[in-house]
C-alpha cells in the first residue's frame, strides 16, 4: 500500500503540487526519503519520527520510503514534515486515507508534535483553492490561509489534534483572517519646509510611478521627502494587497496573517549585497525589490551602493520581474517598484557652497558622479535638484500644504490614468509603465508640442528610453492638471527635470 498526501513547492511564488507517496514494506529498517529533497527536507525524518514517538506511537520496524514527486523538482524547506507525517500516519492506519486526500498540507513538526509557522501559507492556499482543495496548516498559519477564499481549512496547533479531529473527538474551529494591519505614522507634507520644486517632482512622482532621483548637499530634506511619499500614494487595490502579500508569505514576513492596503516602503542600507537587493541566498528568497513590489524602492546615498548592485537594478526597472538563475532552477520574483533615490553632489557634499566644499572639485564631484552609469540613470524619469534650505524658508512658522491635499491630486490623477485605460483598452494604467506602442494613443501633441520635444531630441541627444520616458512625464503633469490633452508647458516641464542628467535648462514655453 502507498499512502499520498498532496502539498507543493515553492518556484518564487508559484506554488507547485507535489505528491508525497509512502510505503512501508518488508526489509532492513530504513527510513528514506527521496525525489531531490534539501537538507531541510531530508532532516525531516528524525523530526516526524520524534513527533509520532510522542504521541505514544512508533514507525514499525520496516523499510520506509518517502518519496516526493515529481521526483526531478527540487524540494526545499521545512513544510513537507506535515505531509510526510500524515503519510507515515495513513500508512500504518492510523488516519483513514480519505482524510485528507481533499487538501494540501504543509507545516514544520517540534521533536514533540507541536506544528510550527512556515512560510508561504497563502501562495499554498492560493494554489489549493484555484485546484478545489482545502488546506491544512499551522494554526499559525490559518488566518493567512483564510485570505485564500471560502475553502476548507485545518489550522492545528499539533500534530496530535489533527489525529482527534479525523477521528471526531475534537474539532477543529475554521480560523478567521488575519485582521488588516494599521498604517504607522507618516511624515506629512506639512512638515517640510521650502523645498518647492522637490515637492512637486515628488508629486508628480507620485501621481505617475516615475522613479525619481534627488541631489544636494546633508541635511537639505532629501531623505525627508522621501518619507513622506507613502502618505501622498493610494491604497493597495484588493489584487494588489494579494500580490504583495504572497511575496511577504513566502519571505516569511506576513506576522499573524495580517495583511496591509499601505503600498510597501523598502530603504535598505548602501551596503546591501546584491542577494539582498535582488533575491537569492540558499532558497533563493525575493530580495529587497521583489518586497517593494507595487511600493517604493528608496535608496539614500545612491552612489554608495556597490557598482554591481546598482547595475542589477536596470533589468528589473524595466521588466517589473527579476530572474534568480541557480545551478537547479530558474526562479521568477515580480519587482515593479518605483525607485526613489537621494545622493550628495559630491563625496563632500558640498558642491558650489565657497565656504564648505573641499579644494578637490569640481573633480570630487565627476569622480563621485561616475559611479552612476547613464544606463541606469537613462532609466529614472525625474532628476531634482534638492539645495540648501535658505533662512528664511528654516524660520518660518507656518506650515506647508499637507499630505492630504496633495494625496487629493495624485489620486485624481490615478483614477484619470485608470479610466483612460479603460476607454482604451491599455493592460497597464499607470504612466510609468505604459508601452511605447501605446504611448501614442494617450499622450496627442500639438505641433507646437512635436517642435519642442523633437528640437529636445535633436539637441540633448535623448536615447529612445529618456525620449519615451519624458513622454510619460508630461502626460501624468497633464493628469494632475486634470487636462485631457498634453500641452506644450506640460512637455517643457518634463523636460527639465531631465536637466541634472543632460546638463540642460529648458525655458517656459
Amino acid at each position: 500500500m502507498v499512502a499520498t498526501v498532496r502539498t507543493v513547492a515553492f518556484q518564487g511564488i508559484e506554488a507547485i503540487p507535489v505528491e508525497v507517496q509512502v510505503q512501508i514494506a518488508p526489509g532492513l529498517p530504513a527510513f528514506t526519503v527521496v525525489g531531490l529533497p534539501d537538507k531541510a527536507v531530508g532532516e525531516s525524518r528524525e523530526r516526524v519520527r520524534a513527533a509520532i514517538l510522542s504521541m505514544g506511537l512508533a514507525l514499525p520496524s520496516k523499510r520506509i520510503v518517502v518519496n516526493l514527486a515529481p521526483a526531478d523538482l527540487a524540494k526545499e524547506g521545512s513544510h513537507f514534515d506535515l505531509p510526510i507525517a500524515l503519510g507515515l500516519l495513513i500508512a500504518i492506519g492510523v488516519i483513514p486515507a480519505d482524510a485528507v486526500s481533499e487538501y494540501n498540507a504543509l507545516g514544520e513538526l517540534s521533536l514533540d508534535g507541536r506544528l510550527l509557522p512556515v512560510s508561504g501559507v497563502l501562495p499554498a492556499s492560493v494554489a489549493a483553492s484555484a485546484a478545489g482543495r482545502g488546506v491544512i496548516c499551522p494554526c499559525s498559519g490559518g488566518a493567512e490561509a483564510r485570505w485564500a477564499g471560502d475553502i476548507p481549512i485545518l489550522a492545528a496547533d499539533s500534530l496530535n489534534a489533527l489525529v482527534n479531529h479525523f477521528h471526531g473527538t475534537q474539532v477543529l474551529s475554521p480560523p478567521e483572517p488575519g485582521q488588516a494591519e494599521e498604517a504607522p505614522p507618516m511624515t506629512d507634507m506639512a512638515d517640510i519646509r521650502g523645498q518647492y520644486a522637490a515637492r512637486r517632482a515628488l508629486e508628480i512622482a507620485a501621481a505617475g510611478g516615475h522613479n525619481l532621483l534627488m541631489s544636494g548637499p546633508p541635511g537639505a530634506g532629501k531623505s525627508l521627502l522621501a518619507s513622506c511619499l507613502p502618505g501622498i500614494l493610494p491604497p493597495l487595490s484588493t489584487r494588489e494587497i494579494l500580490d504583495v502579500s504572497m511575496i511577504y508569505s513566502v519571505a516569511g514576513m506576513l506576522a499573524e496573517g495580517k495583511l496591509s492596503r499601505l503600498r510597501p516602503f523598502r530603504a535598505p542600507h548602501h551596503s546591501t549585497s546584491m542577494a539582498a537587493m535582488v533575491g537569492g541566498g540558499m532558497r533563493a528568497k525575493p530580495g529587497e525589490i521583489s518586497l517593494a513590489h507595487r511600493g517604493v524602492l528608496f535608496l539614500d546615498e545612491l552612489p554608495e551602493f556597490a557598482r554591481p548592485v546598482l547595475e542589477s537594478l536596470r533589468q528589473p526597472l524595466e521588466s517589473g520581474t527579476v530572474t534568480i538563475a541557480r545551478a537547479n532552477a530558474h526562479l521568477t520574483y515580480p519587482a515593479r517598484f518605483q525607485l526613489i533615490a537621494a545622493m550628495n553632489p559630491c563625496k563632500c557634499g558640498y558642491l558650489g557652497d565657497e565656504q564648505r566644499a573641499c579644494n578637490k572639485a569640481p573633480r570630487c564631484a565627476s569622480d563621485y558622479q561616475s559611479r552612476l552609469s547613464g544606463p541606469l540613470l537613462d532609466r529614472i524619469d525625474l532628476h531634482i535638484d534638492v539645495p540648501m534650505m535658505e533662512t528664511l524658508d528654516m524660520m518660518r512658522r507656518d506650515k506647508g500644504e499637507p499630505s492630504t491635499a496633495v494625496a487629493a491630486r495624485v489620486g485624481m490623477a490615478r483614477r484619470m490614468q485608470e479610466e483612460r485605460a479603460v476607454r482604451l483598452g491599455l493592460p497597464d494604467s499607470l504612466n510609468a509603465t505604459v508601452s511605447g506602442d501605446n504611448l501614442a494613443q494617450i499622450v496627442v501633441l500639438g505641433q507646437d508640442g512635436e517642435r519642442l520635444l523633437e528640437d529636445a531630441a535633436r539637441r540633448f541627444r535623448l536615447s529612445m528610453r529618456a525620449f519615451t520616458r519624458l513622454q510619460r512625464v508630461a502626460r501624468t503633469i497633464a493628469d494632475l492638471e486634470g487636462s485631457a490633452s498634453v500641452k506644450t508647458d506640460h512637455l517643457a516641464e518634463a523636460l527639465a527635470y531631465r536637466q541634472m542628467q543632460h546638463g540642460f535648462q529648458v525655458e517656459a514655453a
